[in-house]
């Protein structure tokens, strides 16, 4: 398993105490991975002594006015490249497809393309085909960055992070055609409503299953069983 991507995969993740528990170990293994530049295991302290320290009730509500109130923000991967078209149904039962022909079965009732979800997948798979895959989402990790950073949020780090890892640099223009894209104010519940207003279709388990039990948080971090600050430290 690649415990860089598990872990990026849970700090992207809601919230909850069980991953406030972590997170000594997780910043460990990010802290130990060489393949990030030392800027940019630097940039991801503060968001790792946050997900620490912070009151959990507040770490909620940041997460969700920032991922789930601006659609800029999505941790849906194709909503930043399909929107609302069509193509992106056909993309969505492709990824899944490859979820389940790879024996990938998500435990969340998340839609596939969802950043956490995606990565959790790419843990297990060989690096160099989890960084191809990286790669081509790389111009949207790389605005969802510049995004964060102008709301001076320190998740902004997790995609400098990933746009690392992806071993290259995101095409300039791509990424400024998706930094300015505009989005309703947050604030205008009216508008967002209005922007959100088509169902949203579910693949996968059943949408009203919920998130994962909070128990299997540090095993599904480690298979099979071993510390994680052990095996960052070799």
């Amino acid at each position: 398993m690649d415990r860089t991507l598990k872990a990026l995969s849970l700090v992207l993740s809601y919230p909850t105490p069980d991953l406030q528990a972590a997170m000594p170990e997780i910043a460990a293994v990010l802290a130990a991975d060489t393949r990030l530049t030392a800027a940019g295991r630097r940039a991801l302290r503060p968001l790792m002594d946050a997900l620490a320290n912070d009151d959990i009730y507040d770490l909620q509500e940041r997460f969700v006015l920032l991922f789930d109130r601006s659609r800029s923000l999505s941790l849906n991967l194709f909503e930043h490249v399909h929107g609302e078209s069509r193509e992106r149904g056909g993309a969505m039962v492709s990824l899944l497809e490859t979820y389940q022909d790879a024996g990938f079965e998500p435990a969340t009732s998340e839609l596939p393309d969802h950043v956490p979800v995606l990565l959790e997948f790419l843990a297990l798979r060989p690096f160099q085909e989890a960084q191809a895959i990286l790669a081509d989402a790389a111009h949207i990790f790389a605005a969802l960055a510049t995004r964060l950073e102008r709301r001076d949020s320190p998740y902004a780090a997790v995609f400098g992070a990933l746009g690392q890892l992806a071993g290259e640099c995101a095409d300039p223009e791509s990424v400024a055609a998706l930094v300015a894209q505009q989005e309703p104010d947050p604030n205008d519940l009216q508008a967002l409503d209005e922007v959100w207003e088509e169902a949203e279709v579910r693949f996968g388990p059943d949408p009203n299953a919920g998130c994962p039990q909070a128990r299997d948080l540090l095993a599904r971090m480690d298979e099979p069983q071993r510390p994680l600050a052990a095996e960052a430290a070799e």
